[in-house]
């Protein structure tokens, strides 16, 4: 997600928080589920996990960093929402490509029809492009490689043109032109997929800088096709769902964890980005879009979920980040497992009818 590692020798309260995240509605953070590791893949760094819930079981598949700031995909398994049951002492799945040079990052994981669909972020150390793995084994997913634009930024601003995207994609150009050169592909992160299909295509929120765009095909080949990324980044503007509006998301929005079908419509918990004065805050947000045509809003938090507030959300790897990644629910308990200050996994508790109820508050005219 970030890069850069800061060390603090401020001591750390891992624990749960002794009073609620907002005035709005409850949420009960539970203090850190996961710490760095004793191997060297994850001795750095935890984040970011992907979340696949089989009753009570919980599959864990988390960013790990090591010490020479590598990712790759770690493992653990959960009995309940919160009691570790395994973890395992070397990789999920390692980088193995020139895209991946600097590791594999923020996993996302959905079964659709019998087939797992991992989604990460391939970093090479300049470029942010996201990877496909499937399978019917989720311990045997198969690489389908880059599913990314393979554009740079100076020609995707060309196509920005006949676009009506506003100026900040223009920005975000400028900004990785300056950051990594004149050669510097799109940075495609947040590749997460809705859980079923709907209206028989596959659908997929993405992310280009600073928006959420919404991403729809018959088949996961054509998202390794020059010419489909071409039309989809010339109609990009009207495929945007959700832009930042809010102080918590003044800089830019993220997807977070996979949507959740309700009766109400698909409620996405997604992260927003505010920066001040050179500091940066991740926090979490919430919206609910329509079932049978997911670009259609339906409300939205108009403020966080929940923002950094405890020790190990403020200080870490970067500091001042909660980032939302998987859900699990257990009967009226929605778990929001997150990265906290990119250095450990973290959860939060909201209930689920209550969350829907005051989403619903702020319904789009």
């Amino acid at each position: 997600m970030r890069c850069g590692f800061k060390k603090s020798r401020r001591r750390r309260n891992l624990g749960p928080s002794r009073g609620q995240i907002n005035t709005m509605i409850k949420v009960k953070k539970n203090g850190v589920l996961l710490t760095p590791g004793q191997n060297n893949f994850d001795a750095h760094s935890v984040l970011n996990p992907a979340v696949w819930q089989e009753g009570e079981k919980i599959h864990l598949i988390y960013r790990a960093i090591n010490p020479d700031g590598i990712s790759s995909l770690g493992y653990a398994e959960l009995d309940g929402p919160l009691k570790i049951a395994a973890r395992w002492d070397k990789p999920f799945i390692e980088q193995n490509s020139r895209e991946e040079k600097k590791g594999v990052e923020d996993p996302r994981l959905v079964r659709i029809d019998g087939t797992f669909y991992l989604t990460y972020v391939a970093h090479d150390g300049f470029n942010a492009v996201s990877g496909l793995r499937l399978g019917p084994d989720l311990f045997n997913l198969k690489k389908n490689g880059i599913i990314s634009p393979k554009i740079r930024y100076r020609d995707a601003g060309k196509l920005f043109s006949y676009t009506k995207l506003k100026d900040d994609y223009y920005f975000f150009a400028s900004f990785y032109e300056r950051y990594s050169g004149r050669n510097i592909l799109v940075w495609h992160k947040d590749m997460i997929f809705f859980p079923e299909k709907i209206n028989g295509q596959f659908v997929l929120l993405q992310r280009i800088l600073p928006d959420i765009q919404l991403l729809r095909f018959d088949d996961p080949s054509q998202l390794k096709d020059k010419y489909f990324w071409l039309y989809q980044l010339i109609h990009l503007s009207e495929n945007v769902i959700l832009e930042g509006e809010h102080g918590f998301e003044n800089r830019n929005i993220g997807g977070g964890a996979v949507p959740i079908k309700t009766k109400d419509g698909w409620l996405v918990i997604y992260h927003g980005v505010q920066e001040n004065n050179r500091k940066r805050i991740y926090s979490a947000g919430a919206a609910l879009f329509d079932l049978a045509d997911p670009s259609r809003l339906i409300a939205r938090l108009p403020y966080p979920l929940f923002s950094p507030t405890e020790d190990y959300e403020l200080v870490g790897t970067v500091n001042n980040v909660v980032f939302p990644t998987g859900t699990a629910l257990f009967g009226d308990d929605l778990y929001i497992y997150y990265g906290a200050a990119d250095k450990y996994i973290a959860t939060a508790v909201v209930s689920f009818s209550g969350l829907l109820a005051e989403i619903l508050k702020h319904r789009r005219a």
